[in-house]
């Protein structure tokens, strides 16, 4: 018996011709001869997107997506002629869903390549960009035609898929295939093992339709090589077979043929017998087509050129020595030109030698460091991102005091209650949007076991702007900052990074001294560089103490107070200058502890501009700082409170933070125009 769903309609494209652009022949037993995107031309479109978006001032990927190449060529190969010979869409005969972190790209070229979705050579030149659909992880709210499932963060889209699949089970829907591909990293997952459970566990009740995981292991993340930084997940995948998965080795993933033959392989054994899933273990390369990038540590993560002039070497390796097709060249070539026209054209900010801008997170491992040349038992619990929270420089300089538990940010958390309970001070690290959603139950438990943690959570809001809005954390204040015993922090600079977090080692050392239980103590910090002091250097920060900024209020008859933390501190001083400009004097307030307001410094500087009160903030409105402020404020008068912050939005990628602020009305422009609205 089934059950009949709610209609909806699918809005994802079907190719109009099965023959790709770049084609290269591949043999199916059960369709023949059938035209694949030629691997190199794939691996070609990403390099040139990755260009693309480092000359727009984004990060961007290459070792994912080229270790896949092969599996994706084929695999939509099969699904999309298949399709044609039943008649169908694709989508009706099959779920493709994607959840290998940084990999989109590749996808993206695969549908330029067959011209469907609408997407066209010229759009791949936009990857990441603010005005572009083709954000840097697939975002089906954006790009609903090409994305079923957004995907992201690590093991999120396997659970999802294993969804569709028992929603199809449950519907009648039991010839349709949920193929889902995932990576060893993001299998270090909680909720990716528990996908792996209850996937086969379900299918032998009869209660889920054919399913196909496809395993890329390459035994590599982020940071290096999964088996040395962290632990090696050949266990994991061994116990697959024990969980009621039928297994098929595929040794060389990078061959085109193979990679057909075993997929074909495997869709057929889950046809024929439901109640067993199949899981395709793929041996595959990461940074496969350039020697470099394949024998890197990292496997070429992030990508690895700096200058559109290195691209003639990279493509011409990728392409084994044949030669390049001229649309890629002349695709290189433009960038080269537009490149010489930046240089030409100068633009960027000019360096301060007094006060360089640099990452906040210099501060954080400066503080880590000096608190364990002190004696003091500091650990580091970290999950697969030192380099990008700060942390590595202290892991490099102190390699007993750390700890990589793999892409497994829960696990982090509790393990760092662990070593609280038994006289450690445990720092834990990872980006905000998975510090506080994957993270917020061990915070929980982690405070309610008097086990308290200090954490180190980067790349907040639109900071991690390329990466759209899977990575944007804009809630993280709500999340976090109404767990009982609990300090949220953002930080603005590096100084104040290194004062502030050293002093928070400090207090949890005296009051664990102490016989009291110290709180958690959790430190937002941005991805872009900052100026090392937002203040006079010799300021002495102070956990818990609002600091002014900037004031120059009682020049003016008009005044406006501004409270502002992290980037938007920036954005409040650019506007501070210009509104001087109009006559209008401006007190910049850096709130501190978020949740646990200085009402005394925050009440002196809003009576000195005589009540009025600007808040802004790369948060949701709802659950952030404002809401905090006005509830530490209530019985203050205001005669103006604006709260700029996110209007119940997700964000989208962008080269950089501020295009973002932008459009979401957090930049100095916005605080300027409603400042002077507020005063006429």
């Amino acid at each position: 018996m089934s059950i009949s769903p709610l209609k909806k309609v699918n809005k994802l494209a079907h190719p109009e011709n099965l023959e790709p652009n770049f084609a290269q022949s591949v043999q199916s037993s059960q369709l023949g001869e059938l035209m694949a995107s030629d691997p190199r031309a794939l691996r070609a479109m990403v390099a040139l997107m990755d260009m693309q978006a480092v000359m727009g001032g984004a990060a961007s990927h290459w070792g994912g997506p080229s270790a896949i190449a092969e599996i994706i060529s084929s695999l939509f190969a099969y699904s999309f002629n298949e399709a044609k010979a039943k008649d169908k869409k694709w989508h009706e005969l099959y779920h493709i869903i994607n959840d290998i972190g940084h990999s989109e790209n590749i996808f993206y070229a695969l549908k330029a390549n067959y011209k469907m979705a609408g997407i066209s050579m010229d759009d791949l030149k936009g990857f990441r960009s603010i005005e572009s659909q083709l954000t840097g992880h697939g975002e089906s709210h954006l790009f609903p035609e090409g994305v079923y499932l957004s995907n992201g963060p690590l093991g999120s889209s396997i659970s999802q898929a294993q969804g569709l699949c028992f929603a199809d089970a449950i519907s009648g829907h039991h010839n349709r295939v949920t193929i889902s591909i995932i990576s060893d990293g993001a299998s270090m997952e909680g909720e990716a093992k528990e996908a792996f459970s209850a996937i086969p566990g379900l299918a032998i009740k009869n209660k889920m339709s054919p399913f196909v995981m496809i395993i890329s292991d390459n035994n590599t993340k982020l940071s290096g090589r999964i088996d040395e930084d962290a632990y090696s997940m050949q266990m994991s995948f061994d116990a697959l077979k024990e969980l009621g998965w039928k297994v098929i080795e595929l040794k060389n993933a990078h061959d085109l043929q193979a990679c057909m033959e075993t997929i074909e392989s495997a869709i057929t054994q889950a046809k024929e017998n439901p109640q067993q899933p199949v899981a395709i273990h793929a041996r595959t390369i990461k940074g496969y087509g350039v020697e470099s990038t394949a024998k890197s540590s990292n496997g070429g993560h992030g990508f690895p050129l700096k200058s559109p002039e290195e691209l003639e070497g990279f493509l011409a390796e990728i392409y084994n020595k044949e030669e390049v097709p001229q649309i890629f060249k002349d695709w290189m070539n433009e960038q080269i030109e537009f490149k010489k026209q930046q240089s030409t054209s100068g633009g960027g900010s000019q360096s301060d030698s007094e006060n360089p801008k640099e990452k906040i997170q210099l501060g954080v491992a400066k503080a880590l460091i000096d608190s364990v040349k002190k004696g003091y038992p500091v650990m580091s619990v970290t999950s697969d991102l030192p380099g990008s929270t700060g942390v590595a420089g202290f892991h490099k300089e102190c390699p007993e005091n750390f700890v990589d538990v793999g892409v497994a940010e829960a696990n982090m958390i509790s393990m760092g209650a662990g070593l609280a309970k038994q006289g450690f001070i445990p720092v834990v690290d990872t980006f905000a949007q998975f510090g506080v959603t994957k993270g917020a139950l061990p915070l929980t438990m982690a405070a309610l076991s008097e086990a308290p943690v200090i954490g180190v959570f980067s790349h907040i809001g639109f900071q991690d702007a390329a990466d759209g809005a899977s990575h944007q954390a804009l809630a993280y204040y709500a999340m976090v900052a109404s767990i009982p015993h609990t300090e949220v922090y953002n930080l603005s600079c590096s100084e104040e990074a290194y004062q502030l977090l050293t002093q928070a080692i400090e207090r949890y050392k005296a009051m664990t001294e102490a016989g009291e239980v110290p709180p958690h103590q959790i430190f937002f910090l941005g991805r872009e560089n900052f100026p090392r002091y937002q203040i006079e250097k010799s300021y002495i920060y102070e956990l818990g103490k609002a600091q002014i900024i900037f004031d120059n209020s009682q020049n003016f008859e008009k005044r406006f107070a501004i409270a502002a933390c992290g980037a938007q501190i920036t954005e409040a001083l650019i506007a501070a200058k210009s509104l001087e400009e109009k006559n209008i004097g401006i007190t910049v307030i850096n709130p501190s502890c978020i949740n646990k307001l200085d009402k005394v410094t925050l009440t002196k500087a809003i009576e000195g501009c005589k009540m009025n009160l600007l808040s802004v903030e790369e948060h949701q409105k709802v659950g952030g700082m404002a809401a905090n402020l006005s509830l530490s404020l209530q019985d203050v008068k205001l005669n103006n409170f604006i709260a700029l912050a996110v209007e119940d939005q997700f964000g989208q990628s962008a080269y950089k933070a501020r295009q973002l602020y932008h459009k979401h009305g957090l930049d100095a422009e916005a605080i300027e125009k409603a400042i002077v609205a507020a005063l006429k």
